[in-house]
């Protein structure tokens, strides 16, 4: 059995690795991470985590390749360092996107991190919702994937919304709407979307489903520059709906994301803290669900044994 719980954090979302600690009702451990001048990434744990159960809280946010170098370096101390088993907390995985050979000559990145998490010597993976299902099946250790589902639909269960629609952005988040759909008893809407080369631009096509004289509320996993957003906004808004909610687990908002959500006309935004949301993204119509909760009751589990499919039953 190992010894007493431990978690530590990187640089990419201190606060959250805080708030899971207060969830736990411990205190942060002590690391040392930080940049030599040439850019090379030095980790040096300040306390004993010899066959300790150790949890490195580090989303793949910007700048993204940095945290990821950053995670799998201080997996490799602690590694050295005895740990007894070392789980990687990502609240956030980057490159889900790239989960498959779909055109010529191009990568599977989230299979190639997967191996590099493995390979620095993670012993399991702690994240949320990951952007395609099947990036679970890259791992060889044991990986558990929490839903904000619960937490998001919770907070629009108390907006007792009336006469609204779920709408998935494109037809491969169907079953995540659709989840959604079914805890606050809605309908079901789809967006038929083409997304253009390699661009990020997309195209909104059709309407699956009936909208004119309702209101929606838009879902989607993630929102990065808010182009897939916007253009549901206008095919719904040209299919006759009314209000307009827009809600993503993971709050990218990178490029021109923002300006485009202020030109939005939207009730409201909610997304979660997965990543750290600084002060001039977070906008007076949005709404910032905090994920701490799920990850803290999660990893009290993971570390006492028991089930963590239990919190979503």
């Amino acid at each position: 059995m190992y010894n007493d719980l431990a978690i530590f954090s990187g640089r990419a979302h201190p606060e959250l690795a805080k708030a899971i600690c207060d969830r736990l009702g411990r205190q942060l451990g002590r690391v040392d991470v930080f940049e030599f001048a040439n850019e090379n990434i030095f980790v040096q744990y300040q306390e004993n985590i010899r066959m300790r159960d150790v949890y490195l809280v580090q989303p793949f946010s910007s700048p993204v390749n940095t945290s990821i170098m950053e995670l799998l370096i201080m997996i490799d101390a602690a590694k050295r360092a005895s740990a007894g088993r070392i789980t990687a907390v990502i609240p956030y995985f980057a490159y889900g996107r790239s989960d498959k050979k779909d055109q010529p000559r191009v990568p599977i990145t989230a299979r190639l991190v997967a191996n590099m998490l493995e390979t620095a010597g993670c012993d399991r993976v702690l994240t949320v919702n990951l952007h395609a299902g099947q990036i679970q099946g890259f791992f060889n250790i044991p990986l558990d994937e929490l839903n904000a589902l619960y937490p998001v639909s919770n907070h629009f269960r108390s907006e007792r919304l009336q006469d609204y629609n779920v709408v998935a952005t494109d037809v491969g988040d169907e079953k995540r709407a659709r989840d959604m759909a079914a805890r606050l008893d809605m309908p079901l809407a789809i967006i038929d979307k083409r997304r253009v080369g390699n661009t990020g631009r997309t195209e909104a096509m059709h309407v699956i489903g009936e909208v004119e004289g309702r209101n929606v509320l838009i879902l989607d996993d993630e929102i990065d520059t808010g182009g897939t957003i916007i253009e549901a906004i206008r095919v719904l808004r040209e299919n006759g709906c009314k209000d307009v909610i827009v809600s993503g687990y993971h709050a990218i908002l990178s490029g021109p994301a923002i300006e485009r959500l202020k030109g939005a006309d939207v009730r409201e935004i909610v997304v979660t803290d997965s990543v750290p949301i600084p002060e001039h993204k977070r906008l007076p119509n949005m709404t910032v669900i905090p994920i701490a909760p799920l990850l803290g009751d999660a990893i009290g589990r993971i570390h006492s044994g028991q089930s963590v499919g239990a919190l979503f039953q």
